[in-house]
């Protein structure tokens, strides 16, 4: 995941972010260590808070298709 690099990029604390999702920063720290799941609320969060998709968050590649809607 991407977190790591999102919150270097803009000279941001662990601490600072784990307070934006209303997390503990040692929680935050293992969402970006890969040790635990971001869950979807908190990701949902970080997207708005750093104007972005999950996809890049998530390290999904660039020109996924999305599914037809009947």
């Amino acid at each position: 995941m991407k977190l790591k690099e999102l919150r270097e990029d803009r000279d941001l604390t662990q601490k600072q972010i784990a307070e934006i999702l209303d997390c503990k920063q040692n929680t935050y720290q293992q969402y970006e260590s890969g040790k635990r799941q971001i869950p979807l609320r908190a990701l949902i969060k970080l997207c708005k808070f750093y104007k972005i998709s999950a996809d890049y968050i998530l390290g999904l590649p660039k020109g996924l298709s999305y599914p037809e809607r009947k």
